[in-house]
Formats: C-alpha cells, structure tokens, sequence
C-alpha cells in the first residue's frame, strides 16, 4: 500500500520535489536552482530544457533522500511559477525559444496596443485580469510575432503552448493539459466557462490548436513514462498554479481564509467561494482551486511582483552579502530605516497599481545611512506592498482580516516578520509545515487517488508554528506607511 505522495515544485529561481506521508509531514526533498536570463533591460526568460533536466534530477533525489521507490507512492501533483511560458514543437519536445517569465515587461506595446482605445480592463469581465505584461497569452503573442516560424508551424499545429505546469506534466505522461488555475493567468480563459474564450484567441492571434485542455487541479491528467525520473509508473493527479497550491496547503477551504506567500514575489489569495467577486481596487479575480466534479472555488489575489527577488538582487548584482539569510544580520545593525524607503518597481508595480511604467527607487537618502539601513528598507519593502494588497483586499471584500496566515521562504525571517505584524496590525501565523506549496500539490494529487478523502483530512493536517503579534507601540502602521506611500509615487512614469 502506498504510503506517500511527491510534490513537484517548480519555481521562478529553483525546482524541488517533496515527499509527504498522511499527516502532510515531509519525509524526503531534494531542489536544485536555475539560470536567470536576462538578454536586455526588462527581459527575463528561462531554459526549459534546463528546468525539464532539474525536474528530473530532484526527483531522483528526493527519493534516494526518503530511501523510497516509486511503489512506495500513490500520485505526484505539480505546482508551478505561475504566467511563465513555453511554446514547444510537440513532435521533437523542443522548445521554439527560452520561457518568457512572468517578471518579463517585452510586452508592454503589445499589452497597449490591445487596450484598443477602450483601456486595460478590455477584457477584465471575462477573465478577472487587466492587460499587462504579467500573463501569458500577451507573451505568446509576442513568440507567435517574433520568433521565426513559429507561426507557420502553429498554423500546422505542430507548435504548443503551456505554463511551466503544462511543459513539466507533458514531459512526464505525455498530456497536453492544464488546470484552471493555471488557465486563469493566461488572459485567454473564461472564468465563467473554465474554458479558452473564442474571441479573446481571435483579438490575439493565437490558434486555438495550441492550447492544452483545461482540466480540475485534482483529477489524474495521465501516468508517468517508465523510463522517466521516478522510475515507474504512477498518476500524475494535481496541478495548481503556486499561489493557488499555497492556499490548499495553508487549508484556506472556505470563504474569507487568506494566505500570503513570501517568495521571488509576494502572493496574497482570499477564498471568495464559488462566487466571481470582480475587484473595484487593483486585485486579480482568479481561480482557487476546483477539485473533480465539485464546483470551482475562486478568489481575489494581490501580486506583488518583486519581494524575495530584492534580497537576492542586492546578494547577486550588488554583492551586498554572500547569502540570503545574512540580510537579517544587516537588518538587525541599526534601530530603524534611517529614513529610507526602497521600491523595487524593477518590473513596473503590480497590485493594486498595475503601472508598467513605473521602475525602482531608493528615496530619502542621507550621509547618515549605512548598508543596514539599505538592508532594513529592502525588507521593510516587502511588508509595505503587503499592506497596500491587504487594503485592497479588505475594501473588495468588505471583511476585515483578522489574521494573516504566511508561508514561504522569508517567513523564517523573524525581523521582517514581526515588522510584518506592526505594519499590518494583525497577528501574522505561520503554520508548521511553511512549504504550503509543494503541500498543496501533493494534496491535490492525494484527494484524486483517494490518498486523502477529503479537505476536512487536509485541515486536520495545519498547525501553528509562530504567531507574530503586533507591537503596541509601533507607528509602523501610521507615519512610516504614509512614508511608503509617498515613495511609491516617485517610481510612476520613469518609462515614456
């Protein structure tokens, strides 16, 4: 009898395979991290052969970890970077051209262009998202327009489309599909009919033969190849893109549950059942998560485009540090922020601005500040842009949060956490298990298979580890979050 479920975790910097047993406990895991490419000014692109073979490699390694064969699972759910796309030839599996990430602003002419005088909510009724370079059918667009060929054989249908979720679930069955998570951050997908919209495809240009069916995140999309990395056959049964995997991981099952994830950016999603709540204020209508034959469950979500990504851009560009965690170090040196403010727009603002006009800045520098007050106001950053996507959140919603529930890899970052709590005042909960994502696959898989009967099992699962509670004397909610704002608009308008 199987006794445990893998995870596949794509994502923007790294890939890495978990194993869980019952009780959502990791046993094994093994992640490998990626090149970034940046072939111009705003450019971002990945290799996906390179992530196929990293897919492959931690595996194999998670296994040998957990001292595991493939007999010993009963699925393997993947969780993916989300918007990141692939247009491949599916007859040889190799790509056309390197994966345009999400982070990726190329499009902005082709995101303009297609307002058509009637601006950037043209198609927000239908598919919940305003134009922007952020999504993937603008992306494939551009390959469709750019990259020789392409289109000819697209035409022929030799040429296919999918998200890293798509690209890595072909690779191991065979199966040209997604889910509609992954399908809601296309711009190409109806949220009413959880299917590719006709007229959107037409607007675009986009054959509709290269798309992948549109499929629930927990149902057996096929099975994995016996010459492939697991070295056996088992259902691939889960599909989320990673924000949504976070939300079933955290077990935000019902209406009003929210989580936020800190990663390369940061990821906040409120249940809002099986309702379309159409955002007034700069957030996403996305999907959830649909689970079978059950009815699908959506969202409202707020995306920050560059949180983690910061640290590592003073770390890699700027040498600041050798490793991540060291920002704390700096962080902890001085008692405040010096007076700085750091917004890093380097892929314009996402929510709840949505301006990709806008580049980063460091204001209100002074000969009195040090490399810890640059440090303290790169994670201060992070906190802030939380707020103004808590704000939104709450404006849409009408229902204040009362707790916020974190995962991810900064969340073990006590400074930025606790300074999180103040700035938001609300309590801020991290759960036992922090990697929700590669959790939230799993379960997905494991609730296809029977592994796990239902989300009440899931719930059951969640504990807290730390909560952060918010200092009462703190003005981090009031004057320094004013400060903020004010820095946010010196970032508008920097790209004619």
């Amino acid at each position: 009898m199987a006794k445990y479920v893998a995870a596949i975790d794509q994502g923007t910097t790294s890939t890495r395979c978990m194993i869980f047993n019952h009780s959502g406990e990791p046993v094994g895991a093994h992640q490998l991290e990626h090149e970034q490419i940046y072939p111009k000014p705003g450019w971002v692109e990945h290799d996906p052969l390179e992530i196929w073979a990293r897919t492959q490699d931690v595996v194999k390694g998670a296994l040998k970890q957990a001292g595991l064969t493939v007999a010993d699972l009963a699925a393997v759910g993947v969780t993916n970077q989300r918007e990141t796309t692939v247009v491949w030839d599916k007859n040889t599996g190799k790509p056309y051209y390197n994966a345009i990430v999400w982070q990726d602003t190329r499009t902005d002419k082709i995101c303009k262009d297609l307002e058509g005088g009637i601006g950037q909510n043209r198609f927000r009724e239908k598919v919940g998202l305003p134009l922007a370079t952020y999504f993937s059918g603008p992306k494939v667009k551009w390959m469709l327009e750019n990259v020789e060929g392409l289109r000819e054989a697209a035409e022929k249908g030799d040429a296919i489309f999918g998200n890293i979720d798509t690209w890595v679930i072909w690779n191991l069955t065979g199966a040209h599909v997604t889910d509609v998570t992954n399908a809601s951050r296309t711009m190409l997908m109806n949220l009413n009919t959880l299917d590719w919209d006709d007229e959107i495809l037409n607007i675009m240009g986009i054959p509709k033969s290269m798309l992948p069916a549109v499929k629930p995140s927990s149902a057996v999309y096929g099975y994995t190849k016996a010459d492939g990395p697991f070295g056996g056959v088992i259902p691939v049964a889960g599909d989320l893109g990673d924000q949504q995997a976070a939300t079933v991981g955290q077990a935000c099952f019902s209406p009003g549950e929210a989580k936020n994830t800190y990663g390369t950016g940061c990821f906040m999603i409120l249940n809002t059942g099986t309702k379309i709540v159409p955002s007034k204020s700069g957030l996403l209508t996305t999907l959830c998560y649909k689970f079978g034959d059950e009815p699908a469950v959506y969202a409202l979500e707020g995306s920050i485009a560059i949180t983690g990504a910061l640290v590592q851009w003073l770390r890699d560009n700027l040498d600041f540090f050798d490793f991540s965690p060291h920002i704390e170090d700096y962080a902890k040196s001085v008692e405040d922020n010096g007076g700085v403010y750091f917004v890093p727009a380097f892929s314009g603002l996402f929510a709840p601005y949505w301006r990709s006009d806008a580049r980063g800045v460091i204001a209100g520098l002074t000969r009195y500040v040090k490399k810890g007050h640059i440090a303290r106001a790169a994670l201060e950053a992070t906190a802030y842009q939380t707020r103004e996507v808590l704000d939104a959140m709450n404006n849409d919603s009408g229902v204040p949060l009362t707790a916020l529930k974190v995962d991810g890899g900064m969340v073990y970052n006590d400074t930025l956490m606790q300074f999180q709590a103040d700035v938001l005042d609300v309590p801020v909960v991290r759960p036992k298990v922090a990697e929700t994502t590669a959790l939230g696959a799993a379960y997905a898989a494991g609730l296809a298979v029977g592994f796990w009967k239902n989300t009440d099992e899931m719930r059951e699962n969640w504990g807290i580890d730390k909560t952060w509670e918010p200092a009462a004397d703190s003005n981090a909610s009031t004057e320094l979050y004013a400060q903020w704002k004010k820095a946010v608009t010196r970032t508008f308008d920097w790209v004619e």
